[in-house]
C-alpha cells in the first residue's frame, strides 16, 4: 500500500491534480505511511518538472500547476510530520511572498517550486504582502531566507519598507534578503540593503544555496 500511495502522490505533482493529491496526502496519513517518506515523493516529482522546465521540455503553466499541487499537499504532511515530532532534512527555511500592492503571483510560485526542488521548506505568503505581515511570518518560522517578488516599479518601495521594518524590528541580522520581479535590478536591489537579487526562478533556487552557504 505504501508504494501506491508514494507513487500516486507523485502522479498527482505530475498531472498537476490537486484534487487527487489531497487525496493521497491524507491516505498516507489513514495508512500510517513515513511522512518524511511522502514529502520526499513530492519533493523528488516536483524536482522533475523543475528539470523538465530548465531544459526547455516542459512550460510555465507545468511549473505553476506542479506548485500549486506541492502548495495544497504539503500542510497535510507536514502537520503530520509535526504530530509525530518528526523533521526531515532541509537546506534551510524560506519565507516567501509578493509586496504589499502587487498581485502577480507566477514568478513567485515559479521561485518557491524550484526552492522546494533543491531542498528547502518554503512558506508562500502569497501576493499584497505588507511589511507587517513578513515580520509576523518571520518570527513564526524564524527562516534562513526572506524572498520578496514585486513586478511593479510602483510597488519595489515595499521591499525597502520591509527591510527597515526587520531593521527596527532588530532581526535584519538573523535573516537573509533575497529580492526579484520584474520592477527590481539588481542595482535596486544593493541600495535597499537586500543580499541578493535574481532575475529568474532556476538562478533564485541557485542564490538561495548561496545564501545559506550550500
Amino acid at each position: 500500500m505504501e508504494v501506491e500511495i508514494l507513487e500516486n502522490l507523485k502522479r498527482a505533482v505530475l498531472e498537476y491534480d490537486s484534487k487527487k493529491a489531497i487525496k493521497w496526502a491524507r491516505k498516507a496519513v489513514e495508512e500510517q505511511v513515513d511522512p518524511i517518506k511522502a514529502i520526499d515523493a513530492l519533493t523528488e516529482a516536483i524536482r522533475q518538472v523543475g528539470d523538465g522546465f530548465g531544459r526547455g521540455e516542459l512550460w510555465l503553466p507545468d511549473l505553476v500547476g506542479g506548485g500549486e499541487v506541492m502548495s495544497v499537499a504539503m500542510p497535510i504532511l507536514e502537520e503530520e510530520l509535526k504530530r509525530r515530532g518528526m523533521k526531515k532534512e532541509t537546506l534551510g527555511i524560506v519565507v516567501i511572498g509578493t509586496v504589499l500592492g502587487d498581485i502577480h503571483t507566477i514568478g513567485k510560485v515559479m521561485v518557491a517550486t524550484f526552492l522546494t526542488a533543491e531542498g528547502f521548506d518554503v512558506y508562500d505568503l502569497g501576493v499584497n504582502v505588507s511589511a507587517e505581515a513578513f515580520i509576523e511570518a518571520i518570527e513564526k518560522y524564524n527562516p534562513d531566507i526572506l524572498a520578496m517578488s514585486a513586478l511593479m516599479t510602483t510597488t519595489a518601495p515595499e521591499q525597502t519598507k520591509v527591510i527597515n521594518a526587520l531593521k527596527e524590528k532588530g532581526i535584519r541580522d538573523k535573516v537573509k534578503v533575497m529580492v526579484g520581479g520584474g520592477g527590481i535590478t539588481a542595482e535596486f536591489a544593493e541600495n535597499i540593503g537586500a543580499d541578493g537579487y535574481e532575475s529568474t526562478a532556476p538562478g533564485g533556487a541557485k542564490l538561495a544555496r548561496r545564501l545559506v552557504g550550500k
